[in-house]
């Protein structure tokens, strides 16, 4: 099988994910014409048989380029410089199954993939293990095993690619929008971009504080949405009352004396908040418009136009990459964000991403690092699915680095385009 080498600087080389039934693509002889012109933002159309290519390191685009390539090719628009390859030639050679055939459309602000989410409104079942509920007594073998077990995929599944997107500056942009460095690094109006910042944090923040306890769980954040599952007993959250369980120091006196920080009980009332939010992701993942209600569903989608506007439609070129990676059998997208989980779960829910990143797919690195994140998702996996990192940042680099990742890094809207385009014709 030809492989495939990117790098920013490069990484290792990885098999092209590809069609092989005969009525698609087979090898690298594609079975459909090269588009006429290929556009990135900010950049004219370019012709395919002459004129200057839209990556400063790529030569004029040829029709024929995709047919000549060896048996090992590197993709035009990155350097080739690689680290040694961990996958050996047998790992490169074996065959991926054939992907359905998978329609590429223009994804719209608000992004409605209605794939069978789950919308169950019952609180999470209790965990199970030969037909005893396990409690909060259990040994911490058993608990460990228990969290082992709930995130651990089916094996049935058997996931062939793992895509681990950073979240902020690659997927949404906002902290250079507060910053101001977006407004400066593309010659725009700073102050326009300050107030797009603030408004949309403030919603982030409204949504985490309202519906996502985010100030009960400011000092007690996860990595994961299930780390505290071995904790929760079960109970029935349809009547439970959050503000009056003594959680807090705040709480009523009453409560206080049951309820000591870091105790069994205390500890309970933990996993009861994260169980709660997972369902809210759950049934709420396609449908923030019920969530937030009319009024302020319609000053966040404006809000998200004026963004797309301001910077160029870089959400809309990512989310279209997600989906094609969400629409192959056999690829899934994992979402590692610094910022803390809860914050990280109401900007996907927010940005409408939440049909592309599954809540148990999501982990923060604010407490472990970015390393020992894709040590845990490395863990989780196993070492048979390819693992392919994008992000913006040195830290992610370096991550994937000590892994041999690939590592495939946004910085411009034309990273974004090369990475669809990537994508599309099923180089990556």
């Amino acid at each position: 099988m030809a492989s495939y080498s990117f790098s920013s600087p490069g990484y290792v080389n990885i098999p092209p994910y590809y069609n092989t039934t005969p009525n698609s693509c087979s090898g690298l002889n594609f079975q459909y014409s090269l588009p006429e012109s290929y556009t990135t933002n900010g950049t004219s159309s370019i012709s395919t048989s002459s004129g200057t290519s839209p990556y400063s390191t790529q030569p004029a685009f040829d029709p024929t380029y995709y047919h000549q390539f060896p048996p090992s090719f590197s993709y035009p628009y990155y350097p080739s410089s690689a680290y040694p390859s961990p996958y050996t030639s047998n790992q490169l050679t074996t065959a991926l199954k054939p992907s359905e055939e998978y329609q590429n459309e223009s994804i719209p602000l608000s992004i409605h993939d209605h794939s069978n989410p789950s919308t169950s409104n019952s609180p999470s079942p209790s965990i199970k293990i030969d037909g005893k509920i396990c409690s909060t007594s259990k040994s911490k073998t058993n608990r460990n095993r228990n969290k082992i077990q709930q995130l651990s995929p089916d094996l049935d599944n058997n996931i062939e690619r793992i895509f681990i997107w950073d979240l902020d500056e690659t997927i949404i942009i906002l902290h250079s929008l507060l910053t101001g460095s977006y407004a400066q690094h593309y010659q725009k109006d700073p102050q326009a971009a300050m107030n797009l910042g603030l408004r949309m944090e403030e919603i982030i923040f409204n949504l985490a504080d309202t519906n996502l306890f985010f100030n009960d769980l400011e000092e007690c954040d996860q990595v994961h949405i299930d780390d505290t599952s071995s904790d929760d007993n079960g109970q029935d959250l349809s009547n439970y009352n959050f503000s009056t369980d003594g959680f807090n120091s705040s709480s009523s006196s009453s409560n206080m004396n049951n309820t000591v920080r870091g105790g069994v009980d205390w500890m309970r009332k933990l996993a009861f908040r994260y169980r709660r939010i997972k369902d809210i992701y759950n049934n709420y993942r396609m449908d923030i418009q019920h969530l937030l209600g009319q009024q302020k569903y319609e000053e966040l989608r404006q809000l998200r136009l004026d963004i797309e506007t301001f910077t160029g439609s870089w959400l809309t070129l990512a989310s279209k990459a997600l989906n094609i990676i969400k629409q192959r059998k056999n690829c899934i997208n994992v979402l590692v964000t610094t910022c803390p989980l809860v914050q990280g779960l109401s900007k996907v829910l927010l940005h409408g991403l939440g049909s592309v990143f599954d809540v148990e797919n999501i982990y923060s690195a604010t407490k472990i690092g970015r390393d020992n994140c894709f040590e845990r998702i490395h863990t989780r996996f196993g070492r048979k699915p390819t693992y392919v990192v994008i992000g913006d940042g040195r830290d992610e680099e370096l991550a994937a680095k000590q892994l041999n990742w690939p590592f495939w890094r946004i910085n411009e809207h034309q990273n974004l385009t090369a990475l669809v385009h990537a994508l599309e014709w099923q180089f990556l």
